[in-house]
């Protein structure tokens, strides 16, 4: 299985950590955020992982050169000065991702999730991994029923989507009958968000999902990477 990891965000809310470094390499407990996805990954068994870049995206191959030092081969797709969102970002690396199931992970979050727990996508079109809701999220995202299935709405508490998944490339077909005249969608490559084709797939059942209810951490703010940082070195990293 292939993965790809979402990099290429302009981590305008961590201004000024970003003006000199983009948000994914920024540091947690002595590592760069998106190396703890890399070891995860390559723990898995993973082999090649994909990272979108955007902002700054030079520094990307600089610090984490071919990924041979995780046992993984890295693979940079350069967006441009605009990121394609994570729509247009996941639809723009199919060619490098190919046919098959691949994981899909953001770069700026931080969790204990064991990648082993995602399951061999058989069915439907994406599994997404779901957290409690944080304070700065609180009605969450989606709703996860006793059938493993997610809704945009239904009877069950609201969670938030984690920004770790698992994805069928089949996800992204006819995706401009989704997405309609959006801002963005009618360059090339094009520029869309993905999650209005989740809540598509959602009113097929294709779409499941289950909860990790261990650590997460959406790293959208500077106070939010220094408290993810004091917690991680008092643990031992």
């Amino acid at each position: 299985m292939k993965a790809l990891i979402f990099a290429a965000g302009l981590g305008e809310r961590m201004r000024p950590l970003t003006d000199h470094t983009p948000k994914p390499l920024l540091q947690v407990a002595g590592k760069p955020l998106i190396e703890w996805h890399l070891q995860r990954l390559a723990a898995l068994g993973v082999r090649d992982v994909v990272i979108n870049t955007s902002w700054l995206a030079e520094q990307f191959p600089q610090q984490l050169g071919d990924g041979s030092r995780w046992g993984v081969r890295l693979h940079f797709i350069h967006e441009g000065a605009v990121p394609l969102e994570t729509g247009g970002g996941m639809f723009n690396a199919l060619s490098l991702l190919g046919d098959a199931p691949f994981i899909a992970v953001n770069g700026d979050i931080w969790s204990d999730f064991d990648f082993a727990r995602l399951p061999i996508l058989t069915d439907g079109q994406a599994h997404l991994v779901m957290v409690n809701n944080p304070e700065h999220h609180p009605r969450g995202d989606f709703t996860l029923g006793r059938d493993g299935q997610l809704h945009d709405d239904g009877d069950a508490p609201r969670l938030t989507f984690s920004g770790i998944g698992v994805y069928h490339p089949a996800l992204l077909q006819g995706w401009q009958a989704v997405i309609g005249e959006a801002d963005g969608s009618a360059r090339t490559p094009p520029r869309f968000k993905l999650a209005p084709l989740l809540r598509a797939a959602m009113t097929r059942n294709a779409v499941s999902g289950q909860h990790h209810a261990g650590c997460w951490t959406d790293v959208g703010t500077p106070l939010r990477l220094q408290q993810l940082d004091a917690q991680l070195r008092e643990a031992g990293g």
